[in-house]
């Protein structure tokens, strides 16, 4: 009887292990990529939008230049708005199709490689580092903040996040045990605490700027 009883209690423990769901799998990781992608892929393109009407008619307000501190053609007609020699946002529109991508093949069950895994990272990573300068340069350079970059730049943080959490869960990205358990089961306030951290940094920026153009 205790041999049965053991060996049962085994058989629950580890069907429970089967069926707990793991953190980030294949669908919620699709489903991030896809709605974030798409997110993205629309504020660039709104942005390049305006960027072509800029080019029609130079006289032209852009539709998210609300006052003297939330104005996007501040941000476009800067250097920094052209970086690579064409504006910004269209690195935005080639970009996050292939976010989208990737997240409609996991939807539909496609197993990716680690090296494609690895490839969007590093170009997330690239992506980020971009945000960060244009953050820089909108605070302290232009002071202005552009809205439909502003998008970009919320939906950049947890796309780059949650690709970490998802390769240190995956064993692409090899850390301790305990230093994975930390991250994945805290991922969410790991995501929060980075907003708070630019929020803080936004205010403590342009908060005086903002309060002497009153």
């Amino acid at each position: 009887m205790t041999g049965t009883g053991a060996t049962t209690t085994s058989s629950d423990s580890n069907a429970q292990d089967v069926a707990a769901p793991q953190p980030l799998g294949a669908r919620t990781m699709g489903l991030l990529l896809v709605v974030l992608g798409g997110i993205g892929f629309a504020a660039s393109f709104a942005l390049s939008w305006e960027k072509y009407l800029k080019l029609l008619d130079p006289d032209r307000v852009a539709s998210c230049s609300v006052n003297v501190f939330i104005d996007c053609g501040a941000a476009m007609d800067s250097w920094q708005g052209a970086l690579l020699g064409f504006p910004n946002p269209y690195i935005g529109v080639a970009a996050f199709p292939v976010v989208v991508t990737t997240g409609v093949m996991l939807l539909l069950g496609t197993r990716l490689p680690r090296w494609y895994w690895t490839s969007l990272l590093v170009g997330t990573v690239l992506g980020e580092a971009l945000v960060f300068f244009l953050m820089y340069t909108s605070f302290y350079v232009i002071v202005a903040l552009c809205a439909y970059c502003m998008i970009v730049w919320t939906i950049m943080w947890p796309l780059l996040w949650y690709q970490v959490v998802r390769g240190v869960r995956a064993g692409d990205l090899p850390v301790g045990e305990g230093l994975r358990d930390a991250l994945v089961g805290n991922r969410h306030i790991i995501l929060v605490i980075g907003y708070l951290a630019a929020v803080t940094w936004l205010l403590l920026a342009v908060g005086g700027p903002l309060v002497d153009s009153f």
